[in-house]
């Protein structure tokens, strides 16, 4: 099978409502293609959180959160084990998806970029770039320009649009095209099967 690669915009991606009401998702990708939520090996998306509530259980799932809009949430076990105030955008925050975690909201809603791995399967590397960077290559991945505008490799990529590649090795040269850009870089790989 020959790779894919896709240009995507957070202004058109559609949004899917929670069950519980609490926000809505917009996925950007997932793998297999056409996946669902039980058998997906990796997916990316952002979510719009919109009231406090119990985050979905995803058991084997390793995730991870970034807050890109909004005064975020407190992420938290009830016994303890998780306490995070995920309050500052752009810093990547890593927990088990075996975790049962509430949220509270901080403020008013706030958006999030989501990566979810199955583990065993598939990790994922979350990066936040803010200058001229080569991407080591990796056989999936999204490159996703939050600030300004980027160019990777011969692609132009405005503020709010990316890229998304799966099932072949790509790396890239990512140019910021003035002070001040933001790109959120996340390459997905294999890991080895433990027996």
């Amino acid at each position: 099978m020959t790779g894919v690669l896709r240009r995507f915009s957070r202004t058109s991606l559609p949004a899917t409502p929670w069950k519980n009401g609490g926000g809505t998702t917009q996925e950007i990708a997932s793998w297999p293609q056409g996946a669902g939520l039980d058998s997906f090996g990796w997916r990316v998306s952002i979510a719009t959180i919109a009231a406090s509530g119990p985050f979905s259980v995803f058991a084997g799932v390793d995730r991870s959160i970034t807050l890109l809009e909004g005064d975020g949430v407190r992420l938290f076990t009830h016994e303890g084990r998780i306490e995070h105030r995920l309050d500052t955008a752009l810093q990547p925050f890593a927990f088990s998806g075996d975790e049962a975690i509430d949220c509270t909201l901080l403020g008013g809603a706030s958006n999030d970029f989501n990566v979810m791995t199955r583990r065993g399967q598939w990790r994922a590397e979350v990066r936040l770039l803010d200058g001229a960077t080569a991407i080591e290559p990796a056989p999936h991945g999204v490159l996703l320009a939050l600030r300004g505008a980027w160019r990777l490799d011969d692609e132009a990529c405005g503020e709010g649009e990316g890229l998304q590649w799966a099932d072949a090795a790509r790396g890239w040269q990512a140019l910021p095209e003035g002070a001040g850009a933001r790109l959120l870089a996340v390459r997905i790989l294999p890991t080895q099967q433990q027996e």
